[in-house]
């Protein structure tokens, strides 16, 4: 039972999940107003004290990934304001992780900019699923509690007893992933190898490793235009592989993700809810709940514990 000092809001990314975790709590989701001037400003108003209360503040950045952010950032002031003892912010799915290092001169390095005006604003706590990059833990000097969802990937996939399976890596940056995958579902392992020649494109020039004759299970962490996707199911299909199951923990799905997904040579796509998704086709699409995830960290942050017990291995 969680102390009656925690509070849990959702901003307006992703409510349902908010929902989901306090169902999950036994609790109520708190009583919030958010709203936006004629000009488009951001208004929010607690309907409901947080004095002296551990208030979570639950928020995806996705699309408008800068009006999410702006209304999580107001949400945070008026809490801090309104003297709330600690402010943990719930983010799913962290944006502006691609950018987390400069690969050209005079670009940001946005994903620590991020990072520094959360803190600044005054949230104490993140809590997030499945960086793009792990290393921006470190762009925080607050705890941050990143969470996984490879475990559930991978008991859903286990489920499935699929044929042959090869898990393929779509590039050398989640090898390691791929990698834990493929020793959980005792499957073979394949990288590809590619390069980009502008955002939101890629050209797949290697595969190493036999996939001919296998079942590809290709594990990203975010699915945004879908173009990388279907370069790597086509080059696994050149290949002799199988129509292939698509795994990521973030559906970006920026246009048009959806219809290019909907590719003769997918067989199935598994996702989260991290990020609000309405009108999945539920015959091609397969959406698992991160709800008892996030409501079990909630529960440890508040009640004391480690957060790796969540984890089939401690070291996710």
């Amino acid at each position: 039972m969680l102390s009656d000092k925690v509070r849990i809001f959702s901003g307006s990314s992703n409510r349902l999940l908010a929902e989901r975790i306090c169902a999950e709590l036994g609790v109520s989701l708190g009583r919030i107003k958010i709203s936006r001037f004629k000009n488009g400003e951001v208004y929010v108003h607690y309907e409901e004290s947080v004095r002296n209360c551990d208030v979570f503040l639950v928020q995806s950045f996705s699309y408008p990934v800068n009006e999410h952010f702006v209304e999580l950032l107001v949400m945070i002031d008026a809490a801090k304001r309104a003297s709330a003892r600690t402010i943990n912010i719930i983010v799913p799915y962290y944006g502006y992780a691609r950018q987390e290092r400069k690969s050209a001169p005079r670009e940001p390095i946005s994903a620590k900019m991020v990072a520094d005006v959360l803190t600044t604003v005054g949230a104490d706590r993140i809590i997030t699923l499945d960086l793009h990059a792990p290393a921006i833990q470190g762009f925080f000097n607050i705890p941050v509690d990143h969470l996984t969802a490879l475990d559930l990937i991978s008991d859903y996939l286990k489920s499935k007893n699929i044929p042959k399976p090869v898990v393929v890596s779509p590039d050398a940056g989640r090898a390691s992933t791929a990698e834990k995958l493929a020793n959980y579902l005792h499957a073979h392992f394949a990288i590809m190898i590619k390069k980009r020649p502008k955002h939101n494109e890629s050209v797949i020039t290697h595969v190493i490793g036999d996939v001919e004759g296998h079942t590809p299970i290709i594990i990203e962490d975010l699915i945004d235009t879908g173009s990388t996707i279907v370069n790597v199911v086509e080059s696994l299909k050149e290949r002799g592989a199988d129509d292939a199951i698509v795994c990521a923990t973030h559906p970006v799905f920026s246009k048009p993700a959806i219809e290019r997904l909907n590719h003769p040579n997918i067989r199935e796509v598994v996702v989260t809810d991290s990020i609000f998704q309405p009108d999945l086709n539920a015959d091609r699409f397969h959406v698992i709940s991160v709800a008892p995830m996030l409501a079990e960290a909630t529960r440890i942050i508040t009640q004391g514990g480690s957060i790796s017990t969540l984890f089939k291995n401690a070291g996710v």
